[in-house]
C-alpha cells in the first residue's frame, strides 16, 4: 500500500511562533541556570576561602599565614594533579573498551592486507602521473667505497679506556672535541 502523505495540522506561522517561544523560553532557562551557577559559585567560595584580614599583623603572623596559604596551595595542586591522573587513565580505559565493544560485536573488520612490492618510479609515475620522466635509480648514484681503503686510513690505537675519559671529562674535554669538529680534516 502507497503511503498516502498526510497534511500537517499546524500551519506554518503558528509553527514559527511555537518555535520562537520555545527559543525565549530556552534562553530564559539558560540564562536562570546561569546565575544560579555564579550564586553557588560565590556561596562556596565565601564557605571555602574567607576573607584575609592582613592589617596590623605582626611580620611573623604574616609570614606564618603565607606558609599556611602556600601548604593549602600544594594540597589542592596534589588533588588536582591526581584527579586528572585518574581522568586521563578513565578516559583510556573508557577507549579500550570501546574497542573491544565493537570487536567482538564484529562491525569492524580489519581487511586481509596483502604486501605490494611496488618501485620507486611507479610510486612517483602514480603521485605525478604522465609528467614523471626522472628514473630513480637509487643504486646508481651511490658511492663505490673499497675496504682496503677504509681499513688503511683508520690507525688501530689500542690504549688504557680511563684516560681518553678523564682527558674528555669536563670543559676541557668538551672544548678539544669543539675544536677538533671545527677543524678540516687533513687530505
Amino acid at each position: 500500500m502507497p503511503e498516502v502523505e498526510r497534511k500537517s495540522k499546524i500551519s506554518a506561522s503558528r509553527k514559527l511562533l511555537l518555535k520562537s517561544l520555545m527559543l525565549a523560553k530556552a534562553k530564559e532557562c539558560w540564562d536562570q541556570e546561569q546565575e544560579e551557577r555564579e550564586a553557588e559559585k560565590s556561596r562556596y567560595l565565601a564557605e571555602r576561602v574567607p576573607k584575609l584580614e592582613t592589617r596590623g599583623l605582626s611580620l611573623s603572623a604574616l609570614q606564618d599565614l603565607c606558609r599556611e596559604l602556600h601548604a593549602k596551595a600544594e594540597t589542592v595542586d596534589e588533588e588536582r594533579y591526581d584527579i586528572e591522573a585518574k581522568c586521563a587513565h578513565n578516559t583510556r580505559e573508557i577507549k579500550n573498551l570501546k574497542l573491544t565493544v565493537l570487536d567482538q560485536c564484529g562491525k569492524f573488520k580489519r581487511p586481509a592486507l596483502r604486501r605490494v612490492r611496488v618501485s620507486a618510479d611507479a610510486m612517483l609515475r602514480a603521485l605525478l602521473g604522465s609528467k614523471h620522466n626522472v628514473s630513480m635509480d637509487l643504486r646508481a648514484n651511490l658511492k663505490s667505497v673499497k675496504k682496503e681503503d677504509s681499513e688503511k686510513e683508520r690507525p688501530v690505537e689500542v690504549g688504557d679506556w680511563r684516560k681518553n675519559v678523564e682527558a674528555m671529562s669536563g670543559m676541557e674535554g668538551r672544548k678539544k672535541m669543539f675544536d677538533a669538529a671545527k677543524a678540516p680534516a687533513p687530505q
